[in-house]
């Protein structure tokens, strides 16, 4: 029986269409045809974080995390890899992506593999996703592979962009393959100083069943 991996996309896409969900579609497609053609199988979750805003924001003002973000934080945390795309503000990653990885606990990705890509509305951001993005990834402790990915508007008719996709793609195939990840969580997890949390852990005694918590998050009390 052949593996079948998981993997999560997060879009940081605020439109519809968005071209950075269409990156991450294209990224996410050939990842899916490589680990076919290599005897395996991926099964694809995506998380459109326009669809998180307010979720996102809760969890950085309140620290807590709605039903609607646990299920993304859940899907991550059972990812083998993931591709994180961010469309490119200012001449950084937009503050929905960042703000999304920044309420993640610090342990959540250990070890796993990232592509890393961003679109943006010129060339001069080409340099964001690995001056920024990268720095906030190895901060998380993920692995990002070697190829990074930018598509400005130009990029899209041009077979380049296909190429440095299927490199990352296959870069991304051959980390999943090796089961890193999983290893340090099974055999070395031990070893690492553990943080979890923007309180530092201190949320976990938090009782969010109460009817008061029920109401903060957008629920109903009974």
């Amino acid at each position: 029986m052949s593996e079948t991996f998981e993997l999560v996309v997060v879009s940081g896409g605020t439109s519809d269409p968005s071209s950075t969900k269409l990156l991450a579609d294209r990224i996410a497609q050939r990842v899916a045809a490589i680990a076919e053609s290599r005897g395996a199988a991926v099964r694809t979750r995506v998380i459109e974080l326009r669809e998180l805003a307010t979720d996102i924001t809760t969890a950085l003002t309140s620290q807590l995390i709605t039903p609607k973000l646990q299920q993304a934080v859940d899907a991550l945390g059972a990812a083998d890899a993931v591709i994180a795309a961010a469309p490119v503000y200012k001449a950084g990653p937009s503050g929905l992506f960042t703000s999304f990885f920044h309420v993640l606990d610090n342990d959540l990705l250990i070890g796993k593999p990232v592509v890393l890509a961003a679109t943006a509305g010129t060339a001069r951001h080409a340099l964001v996703v690995d001056d920024q993005m990268r720095s906030l990834f190895a901060y998380l402790r993920t692995l990002p592979v070697p190829t990074s990915l930018f598509a400005a508007p130009e990029d899209w008719a041009d077979g380049a962009l296909n190429k440095r996709i299927d490199r990352a793609a296959f870069e991304l195939v051959l980390l999943m393959e090796s089961g890193f990840a999983r290893k340090v969580r099974d055999e070395s997890w031990q070893s690492y100083q553990h943080e979890l949390g923007s309180a530092g852990g201190t949320e976990v005694g938090i009782n969010i069943d109460s009817d008061l918590m029920r109401l903060a998050t957008g629920g109903s009390a009974s």
